[in-house]
């Protein structure tokens, strides 16, 4: 009876136990180590920046690339402000001063050359030329042999007018013009010259008006392609002599220091 008794007293203990909702208490929660990198720092070190440490640098300048070559030593730093040659704007003055300068000589020598018509000044005879030089399609008489259709001698036509050409071509080249904006800076000239200096002589010429800029064009450029190889030569005097003789006049300017292209 006894046994019974004791067996009956645990299985109501078990029950009422159950039924209060007690439950084994839950073993307590031990929280991770500390990482290595995450440990204190110590007095005398300092915090990395924010965004890592790719830029602790002094001032804050990058870190230089793994692999990337060191700067050589003693190789000079850029200048400051300092523009690039090819980013230089093309310089409008000097070309144009020295077409002006060049048709005003060459105007002035055909008068003494030529004095009929060139050194007739009389007013009425430059209204009368300029009258027909606008109102008149340009001189071209196919009745004339090769490039002798303005009624001007041939190497006038030929040779003169190329090199007239070439000289405003070459001025505006070497004053950081582009070649197609050279050319169009040759044609302007030449039409100046035609319709402005010469027109109060003689009437303007087809030959003239097309053959100055597209020879002065080939011409010119093969004129400042030399002058700029000439810069490579190594011994001064002969640098000197083969740009003064591509370009003379450029180069008279250039060393009296009227213009600095």
């Amino acid at each position: 009876m006894t046994s019974t008794r004791l067996c009956a007293a645990a299985v109501l203990a078990a029950l009422s136990t159950a039924c209060a909702g007690q439950s084994t208490p839950a073993p307590p929660v031990h929280s991770a180590p500390a990482r290595a990198d995450t440990a204190p720092l110590r007095a005398d070190q300092a915090a990395p920046p924010a965004g890592g440490g790719a830029r602790a640098r002094r001032g804050g300048a990058p870190a230089p690339r793994a692999g990337a070559p060191a700067p050589r030593a003693g190789a000079p730093a850029p200048r400051a402000g300092a523009p690039a040659p090819e980013s230089a704007e093309p310089s409008w003055v000097p070309p144009i001063v020295h077409s002006l300068a060049v048709f005003t000589v060459t105007r002035s020598v055909e008068a003494v050359l030529w004095p009929d018509p060139f050194a007739d000044f009389r007013l009425e005879r430059w209204g009368y030329h300029y009258g027909e030089a606008y109102t008149k399609p340009p001189l071209f008489d196919a009745s004339q042999p090769a490039f002798r259709w303005d009624h001007d001698p041939w190497p006038i036509n030929v040779v003169g007018h190329a090199l007239l050409g070439s000289e405003i071509y070459m001025r505006a080249r070497t004053c950081r013009f582009g070649p197609a904006a050279a050319a169009v800076f040759a044609i302007a000239g030449t039409h100046l010259w035609e319709y402005g200096y010469e027109a109060n002589g003689v009437r303007p010429s087809a030959l003239d008006l097309v053959y100055t800029p597209l020879a002065g064009a080939l011409l010119g450029e093969l004129r400042h392609a030399t002058w700029r190889a000439a810069g490579g030569i190594e011994s001064a005097p002969a640098r000197v002599f083969v740009r003064a003789l591509v370009d003379p006049f450029g180069e008279l300017e250039r060393g009296i220091g009227v213009f600095d292209c």
